[in-house]
């Protein structure tokens, strides 16, 4: 794919490491934008490299009507050598496939698709920041851009790239989050779209991470839309327990988000010799073996946190404090090992990095 390069006469300067820590994460963007044109017909075209600034959408936008749009979420590292490089961003190309067929998106070509987004990375390689913690996010996401009202798929979309240097996700950084358990609202059913990463996924759980902020807790963690107690996900990442010296983690059902860094734990336990099973788990049989002591650990797992372990779990008028309110062994391995192998730090014997060129 050809990507032609527009540059930003006005270019701003990155973030120093000083600001970028007390910069909210993905709150400021790079001077450039990927855009990819679809139409029906003549499938995806005009890759383009241009300035950052607001798109042209229709006020009749199939998107902003009935909900077509579907996004990913990566990083770019830098290394100690001063190499560029992704984690398993073909996966997220794999990923945002799924995501297409369920909302009847044209597909990207994964390799080519993946190149382009390299391309906006190299252009703008000086806002990958270098210190500990930090990264580039790459925010790609596919937009319907039909203007018409009615239901049915649209026949033009806008395939875009965004860029935003970031710290880490929660401020507290590796202090375990506390965590509320939501029995009202639901996310997700089987059936429907809770395995794709689309936009209405994440709006439908406002509401809840609402309330959930006012009572004190940084994320809501979802039970399963049909028998209501089953545990699903948390916020926008996956979840994952210590019970009996086993990782256990909710299995995919359809309803639940096939997380890179969920599939990329699953893989490194497993290599470790650790016990790990990925399925049904009920808040029950969780808050049962919190109260005999056999739940020892839980964390949250996703691209923008890699690793957030959970101080406090709040189910009803139950409340799990796991290990003491501290990061537990192997929340600690995993982040350490993970984010060793995403900055090189260590060999990658996985062929998990994608170096930017």
């Amino acid at each position: 794919m050809e990507v032609r390069v527009e540059k930003n006469p006005n270019p701003k300067r990155p973030p120093t490491d000083e600001e970028l820590s007390n910069i909210h994460f993905g709150s400021v963007f790079t001077n450039h934008m990927l855009l990819i044109d679809y139409k029906k017909g003549q499938g995806w075209h005009d890759a383009r490299i241009v300035p950052y600034g607001p798109l042209s959408l229709d006020p009749a936008t199939c998107a902003l009507h009935y909900g077509q749009l579907i996004f990913e979420g990566m990083k770019a590292y830098k290394t100690k050598d001063g190499r560029i490089v992704m984690f398993r961003p073909d996966q997220n190309m794999a990923r945002m496939n799924n995501s297409c067929e369920r909302m009847c998106i044209a597909p990207i070509d994964e390799r080519e698709t993946l190149e382009a987004i390299s391309k906006l990375v190299r252009v703008e390689s000086d806002w990958v920041p270098a210190s500990p913690g930090t990264s580039l996010y790459v925010r790609p996401f596919i937009v319907a851009n039909e203007a018409f009202l009615g239901v049915h798929p649209s026949n033009s979309f806008l395939f875009a790239t965004i860029l935003s240097p970031v710290g880490s996700y929660f401020k507290s950084g590796l202090e375990p989050v506390r965590i509320y358990v939501e029995n009202k609202y639901v996310r997700a059913v089987r059936g429907g779209t809770g395995f794709a990463k689309c936009a209405g996924n994440y709006a439908a759980s406002l509401k809840s991470q609402e309330e959930a902020t006012k009572a004190g807790y940084s994320q809501v963690l979802w039970l399963d839309g049909i028998e209501r107690k089953y545990i699903e996900e948390v916020g926008g990442m996956n979840i994952f327990f210590v019970i009996d010296g086993e990782v256990v983690t909710p299995e995919l059902n359809g309803s639940i988000l096939p997380g890179v860094t969920r599939k990329s734990i699953i893989e490194l336990v497993k290599s470790w010799g650790m016990p790990i099973s990925e399925r049904k788990i009920s808040i029950q049989e969780l808050a049962d073996a919190y109260k005999t002591g056999r739940a020892r650990e839980a964390m949250c797992a996703g691209t923008a946190a890699v690793i957030s372990p959970i101080g406090e779990l709040k189910w009803g008028d139950v409340v799990m404090r796991f290990n003491d309110g501290k990061i537990g062994p192997v929340s600690q391995r995993l982040y350490d090992e993970i984010t060793s192998i995403q900055t090189c730090a260590k060999p990658d014997k996985f062929g998990w990095v994608y170096e930017v060129k």
